[in-house]
């Protein structure tokens, strides 16, 4: 009986030996792989990711038919600062994978909507967040944040406070956009019962902190 969370010693002979042959049957396509975290990544060339997904949906060994996710990352450190994460399921083997693939704020990723349909919305998301473009999609626009949005959220360099503002405006009757305006920070000063410890910091004067 094996635990949960627990990876037997043959459970990760599985997924290397998965490793290997993905990476040796799908003509550099998927050039690498890692087991991390009781975990099957693997990695190839952005421009072939439509190819390395259609191989690994129809290879009879692996049957990954189901893609369960696909997310944006980003690592401004990196040359090619964005990944695009793809979450795969094959049902038939009873396995998952993740497939990863890089690229940067100008070169589009190849949508894959024609392997899998579902990845319609997940890449309009990506898009939306982290402003990765993918090439022959069928309406790549945004899908949570607003049309007139400025920026991308999820991005490491998106400030806190956002770019933008917005407020209805009751002498124009409509929503308006206006620059983010902060004109003062809040101050910690201890002084109530939800900014600190009232027991450790027991100030002269907190009239609002309860005294034991």
């Amino acid at each position: 009986m094996s635990l949960p969370g627990h990876i037997w010693a043959s459970d990760a002979d599985d997924l290397r030996t998965l490793g290997e042959a993905i990476v040796a049957n799908t003509a550099g396509a998927v050039s690498s792989w890692e087991v991390r975290f009781e975990e099957l990544t693997l990695t190839g060339p952005a421009g072939r990711v439509v190819d390395a997904l259609m191989q690994l949906r129809d290879h009879p060994d692996w049957r990954f038919i189901q893609l369960t996710d696909l997310a944006g990352v980003h690592y401004p450190q990196r040359e090619q600062p964005f990944e695009v994460v793809y979450q795969l399921l094959s049902y038939a083997k009873n396995r998952r994978v993740r497939l990863k693939v890089s690229t940067d704020e100008d070169t589009p990723v190849p949508s894959v909507t024609s392997v899998h349909p579902g990845a319609d919305w997940y890449e309009r998301e990506a898009f939306d967040m982290y402003g990765i473009f993918f090439d022959g999609h069928p309406d790549l626009r945004r899908i949570l944040t607003d049309y007139g949005f400025h920026g991308h959220p999820l991005r490491k360099d998106f400030p806190m406070s956002g770019y933008v503002e917005v407020r209805y405006d009751d002498e124009l009757k409509r929503v308006v956009y206006e620059p983010v305006k902060i004109t003062e920070y809040r101050n910690w000063e201890f002084l109530s019962p939800w900014e600190g410890d009232v027991q450790a910091y027991s100030l002269p004067g907190d009239e609002k902190a309860p005294k034991a």
